[in-house]
């Protein structure tokens, strides 16, 4: 019971690896507030988790937004101790200059803009306790970029150097940050990364992965756990790959 008293919001929590990090924390004994655009997705996945935990609908890419579900966290669990921005979007594999700049636009906005609007909104209540943890969920893609996803691969590198300087500002207010860089793994995005989801395409996928699996979420529960966890109370700006060593 790593998380036993331990309150969380975690985005992008109804399916794929924030779905994984939710049960995850769940377990270790959190309360999570699940947030996510799908409202069927969200609520189904708070009644699963129980334990007080709730469902919350919200575009992170939109401050009111953002601003009105920390609130409403506060309210319900009186404070709030981990945020984990899991949320993400990619645009289909394309040449970076046949990419529209709609789906630019809404790639940085969910994977980018979400992080500072979240900080803004909940960093002032973690610095005034002295005390908080935030994961951001990244990618290997933001470390070593795959072609003609260029700008998904930009926006995660944005995701690696924002966390390590929010961890260096953060830490002498008792707030750590970190990051997971998670490779491809079974979650709504996958068929977006290859562009079509066939057996050639995952076998071509996977023969770059050195332990031959995607990531999964419970890979992404357990990395995540651990590092909101005090056992990790020295750790901050780290992005942990947990690749299976795409990234050696």
């Amino acid at each position: 019971m790593r998380l036993e008293g331990k309150t969380a919001i975690v985005t992008g929590a109804a399916s794929g690896f924030g779905a994984g990090i939710a049960r995850k924390f769940v377990a270790e004994g959190a309360q999570v507030m699940v947030v996510d655009i799908d409202h069927d997705g969200a609520m189904d996945m708070a009644e699963e988790l129980g334990q007080g935990s709730f469902g919350h609908v919200a575009n992170v890419a939109q401050g009111a937004e953002v601003d009105a579900l920390v609130e409403e966290a506060r309210r319900v669990f009186g404070e709030v101790d981990i945020l984990v921005n899991n949320a993400g979007v990619t645009h289909l594999p394309a040449p970076m200059e046949e990419v529209s700049e709609d789906d630019f636009d809404r790639v940085f906005a969910v994977n980018c803009k979400s992080i500072y609007l979240f900080a803004r909104a909940l960093v002032p209540h973690m610095k005034a306790r002295g005390a908080g943890a935030i994961l951001n969920v990244s990618s290997t893609a933001g470390l070593s970029p795959r072609p003609n996803l260029n700008w998904y691969n930009s926006s995660k590198g944005w995701v690696n150097t924002a966390t390590k300087a929010m961890a260096v500002e953060l830490a002498p207010k008792g707030v750590r940050v970190n990051a997971i860089n998670p490779v491809a793994g079974e979650t709504p995005l996958l068929a977006s990364f290859m562009g079509e989801d066939t057996p050639e395409r995952r076998a071509a996928f996977l023969s770059t992965i050195p332990l031959g699996r995607f990531s999964t979420p419970e890979d992404m529960g357990n990395a995540a756990a651990f590092l909101c966890s005090e056992e990790a109370s020295m750790i901050t700006g780290v992005c942990m790959e947990v690749d299976g060593g795409r990234c050696i």
